[in-house]
C-alpha cells in the first residue's frame, strides 16, 4: 500500500510517501508560503520515489488544529489531488500527529493557539493502538483537562509558550516534554495508513478541516478582558 501525507498546519510545511511501512518525507521552515512550495515538494518526493499519483492508494492530510489557512491548504490540496487521480483520503488530527512522532506512550500534546490559548489533547498507546483519553480542544492552558497518573510526557508548542501554566497543571504527572516539537507529515503517513487498511478512507468531497475556535481574532475589549483575567491567575498563583 502507498499513501501520500500532507502537513501545513504550523510554520512548517512536510510532505510523505508510506510504502508497505517505510516512509520517505521532506520538511520545510516556510513560514507562510506553503501554497507556493507544497506542490514542487510533493513532485519532488513522488519523482525521488519514482511513484505517481495514480499508483497510490490514498492521501492522508494534516486536518488540524492549526494555522487557519495553513489547514485549509492541506485540505484543499489533498481534495484536489484526489479527485485528479480517483483515490481517497483521510484527514488526521494534528495532535495525534505529535503523539506518533513523540516515541512515547502517554502524551499530553499541545499546540499554541495564540490569544493565550492551546489546542489541547491527550492519547495513550495501549497493546499497540492509540487511545484518546482527552479529545482535541481549546482551552486556557491553567485550566486544560486532567489526567490520571504519571510518565506523561508533554509534545508541542503549548510547552513552549504555555510552559509554566502546563507544567502546573500537570505538575508531578510529567515526565518530560519536546516544545519543539511540530506536526510533521511521517506521522501523518503512518496514523494515515493506518486508517486505509482498516476502510476508513473517505470520497474527497469529504474531507474536511478539524477547526476548533470560530473567532481567529479577538476584539481590543477582549483583549484586555482576557489579559486581565491572564494576570489576575499569575498573580494568584505566585
Amino acid at each position: 500500500m502507498r499513501v501520500l501525507a500532507l502537513e501545513t498546519s504550523t510554520e512548517y510545511c512536510s510532505v510523505a510517501l508510506w510504502q508497505d511501512g517505510a516512509v520517505i518525507d521532506r520538511c520545510e521552515l516556510v513560514g507562510q508560503k506553503h501554497s507556493e512550495v507544497l506542490m514542487k515538494m510533493l513532485d519532488t518526493l513522488l519523482r525521488k520515489a519514482g511513484v505517481k499519483l495514480t499508483q497510490l492508494d490514498g492521501i492522508a492530510f494534516g486536518m488540524g488544529p492549526g494555522s487557519f489557512t495553513g489547514v485549509r491548504i492541506a485540505c484543499g490540496a489533498a481534495q484536489g489531488l484526489a479527485l485528479g487521480a480517483d483515490l481517497p483520503v483521510v484527514g488526521v488530527c494534528t495532535l495525534h500527529a505529535l503523539a506518533q512522532a513523540s516515541g512515547h506512550d502517554k502524551v499530553i500534546a499541545a499546540l499554541d493557539a495564540r490569544m493565550a490559548e492551546v489546542y489541547h489533547a491527550v492519547y495513550e498507546k495501549r497493546e499497540g493502538e492509540w487511545v484518546t483519553v482527552c479529545e482535541p480542544s481549546l482551552c486556557l492552558p491553567q485550566d486544560a483537562p486532567r489526567v490520571d497518573g504519571v510518565n506523561w510526557f508533554g509534545a508541542g508548542s503549548g510547552f513552549a509558550v504555555h510552559g509554566v501554566a502546563l507544567g502546573v497543571r500537570y505538575a508531578g504527572q510529567l515526565a518530560g516534554s519536546d516544545a519543539q516539537a511540530v506536526p510533521q507529515a511521517s506521522a501523518i503517513a503512518v496514523l494515515g495508513a493506518s486508517r486505509f487498511a482498516a476502510g476508513q478512507g473517505v470520497d474527497a468531497a469529504q474531507a474536511m478541516p478539524l477547526y476548533l475556535r470560530d473567532k481567529v481574532a479577538l476584539k481590543t475589549c477582549e483583549r484586555g478582558q482576557q489579559t486581565n483575567e491572564r494576570d489576575g491567575w499569575q498573580t494568584s498563583k505566585q
